[in-house]
């Protein structure tokens, strides 16, 4: 009777080891919640790999594809703050603390310490976040952390201070495919 259970426990849960997914859609937001204006900004354009056989996750984001819902703020966030000519990309490079178990249909939660990198500034963040595996084979990962500007050189508007918050909660969302 045993031996029945095998196949249906491979099936439905297996140690992630060989296995590397990637997603070049991925979602990235950031939220701004500054005492008298509060607004995100997204990306659509999330590039990202999580390779649970060499434990290494590796995301960007082209920052010039944000939006904000507004142009001119769009432009002014680009030009000014996170001066994209120069420093076109936010990256995280780094490990999971654990490899997880990854069961069919359960949200596995799992911590990645890493290297953010954003306006020429590179920081050891952690990361917390969960990964799904879906019936599909693909696998969902929802994470969101915290930054501080301040941390990256990145300045807040002088006129208007209250506009843009020192601290940003950024959170990404993007189902990953396996790599054949």
């Amino acid at each position: 009777m045993k031996w029945l259970l095998i196949p249906f426990l491979l099936f439905f849960s297996y140690q992630a080891f060989g296995q590397e997914y990637l997603t070049t859609k991925g979602q990235v937001t950031f939220l701004s919640k500054a005492p008298l204006n509060e607004f995100e900004g997204k990306s659509s354009s999330l590039n990202g790999l999580v390779n649970l056989e060499s434990n290494l996750l590796d995301f960007f984001v082209d920052l010039n594809t944000l939006k904000t819902g507004i142009g001119l703020r769009d432009s002014h966030m680009r030009e000014n703050y996170l001066e994209t000519e120069k420093f076109p990309f936010a990256e995280f490079t780094g490990k999971l603390v654990q490899l997880p178990t990854l069961i069919m249909g359960n949200k596995t939660p799992v911590k990645a310490i890493g290297k953010f990198k954003i306006h020429g500034v590179e920081r050891e963040i952690e990361v917390a976040g969960f990964l799904t595996l879906a019936q599909n084979g693909k696998v969902e990962l929802d994470a969101t952390f915290e930054i501080l500007l301040s941390d990256y050189k990145i300045p807040l508007p002088k006129l208007v201070f209250y506009e843009l918050a020192q601290e940003q909660k950024v959170t990404i969302n993007a189902i990953l495919t396996q790599k054949k």
